[in-house]
């Protein structure tokens, strides 16, 4: 139950030293327990295949489960994704930061561990902590800070109970999901997960983000290319931007 460094920064006191002692054992290929918008998650460095082979190790999910990856701004997206679709950046506009999971093409030049076929699942994460740690390190892996399948930790005692034994580190910033970052946004419910990869733009699942107002940005679009948007059948994600898995497999 015991991380390797706890950091206490609920009050914002000792966030730079928080924030510099996850991004070094990071990139020395640990994991650490990060705060998002309403839950803990247990994230790596995306380009450590240490990290990331220590964080499905951790979650005991095959190689073949895409994680999500956290990015600091929409900008980097375009370094890690093989194209990002006008629809694409209309949603970042719109959504980002926030509880919004966009599905892209994965960048296959990379020298990193992402899943072949599978989609690339990115967000921009709201809570300042981990967006300064997104903007220090860069991409980071990231899952929900609990065994596949487990509740969303939303204490760092319950993160720390579920995989404390596997992480370098862990930053306590107090019981999340608590309040609203945002008045258009559920805190109680999982990122919304848009699927931007085709031309028909799909929600593959719905959550703190109404599907009513993805409809609403991408309605406001040209429809000279044909661009559409459906909502098709939800499935049980993870919380934090873990894609859905490669066309050709059926886990998690």
């Amino acid at each position: 139950m015991s991380a390797g460094q706890l950091w206490e920064c609920a009050d914002g006191a000792n966030r730079e030293t928080a924030v510099r002692g996850a991004v070094a054992a990071m990139r020395r290929g640990g994991l650490v327990i990060l705060p998002t918008e309403n839950s803990y998650v247990v994230a790596a460095d995306a380009f450590s295949l240490r990290g990331t082979a220590l964080l499905r190790r951790a979650k005991m999910v095959p190689e073949s489960t895409p994680l999500g990856l956290l990015v600091a701004s929409p900008v980097v997206v375009s370094g890690v994704a093989a194209r990002v679709p006008r629809v694409a950046k209309k949603l970042m506009e719109a959504f980002w930061p926030g509880l919004l999971t966009v599905l892209l093409p994965p960048q296959p030049t990379l020298a990193w561990d992402h899943p072949k076929r599978a989609p690339l699942a990115v967000r921009m994460p709201l809570h300042p902590f981990t967006l300064a740690v997104c903007a220090r390190l860069g991409p980071i892996a990231a899952s929900t800070a609990t065994i596949a399948g487990g509740d969303a930790p939303r204490t760092i005692e319950e993160a720390l109970e579920a995989l404390g034994d596997d992480v370098s580190g862990a930053c306590d910033v107090g019981a999340l999901g608590e309040r609203s970052w945002s008045s258009q946004e559920d805190p109680e419910l999982s990122s919304t997960i848009v699927d931007a990869r085709f031309t028909e733009v799909s929600i593959a699942r719905e959550g703190a983000v109404a599907a009513e107002r993805v409809q609403e940005v991408l309605g406001r679009l040209e429809r000279g290319t044909g661009d559409t948007v459906t909502v098709v059948e939800q499935s049980p994600l993870d919380p934090v931007a873990e894609a859905p898995p490669a066309p050709a497999s059926d886990q998690e």
